[in-house]
């Protein structure tokens, strides 16, 4: 028995639907894998970390549309002292912004999601950033090989 192969073309919009619904999923299993086995992060239900993956996917998309618009300013200009702002403000917008999703999510959650140890949580809140976004990408090449 032959099949016929049938190629799929797939819109814009459904192509960002597809990314961020998979990028959230990434999200909220790396959140549930921390919450189960990780002391440091506690989320009190799926429901809870489902809203928190979807809050922090949009966190996450915002801070790198705003470190990519100052990239893009700084970029604009050539001297020596503008790469270097670039760069400091690159590293400032990414290392701020974890305290500004941190601060969110405590006041949207308040005691339903808890992040501790070492500054009041924020270390284990920024090791769960970076595996998130570890994931994201490796899930992105993952994605891309398979073209």
């Amino acid at each position: 028995m032959q099949t016929q192969s049938q190629t799929r073309t797939i819109s814009a919009k459904q192509a960002i639907f597809s990314k961020y619904l998979t990028f959230t999923l990434v999200d909220l299993m790396v959140l549930n894998f921390f919450a189960e086995y990780w002391d440091k992060v506690s989320i009190t239900s799926f429901g809870i970390s489902l809203l928190v993956a979807i809050i922090l996917q949009i966190l996450l998309k915002m801070t790198l549309h705003l470190e990519h618009k100052i990239g893009v300013y700084f970029s604009s200009h050539e001297s020596f002292m503008m790469k270097i702002s670039r760069i400091l403000s690159t590293w400032f917008v990414l290392f701020a912004s974890k305290f500004v999703m941190l601060g969110v999510l405590q006041f949207i959650f308040s005691e339903n999601i808890i992040f501790a140890g070492a500054y009041h949580g924020v270390v284990a809140f920024i090791v769960l950033v970076l595996v998130i976004l570890l994931v994201e990408y490796l899930v992105k090449r993952l994605f891309d090989a398979l073209a």
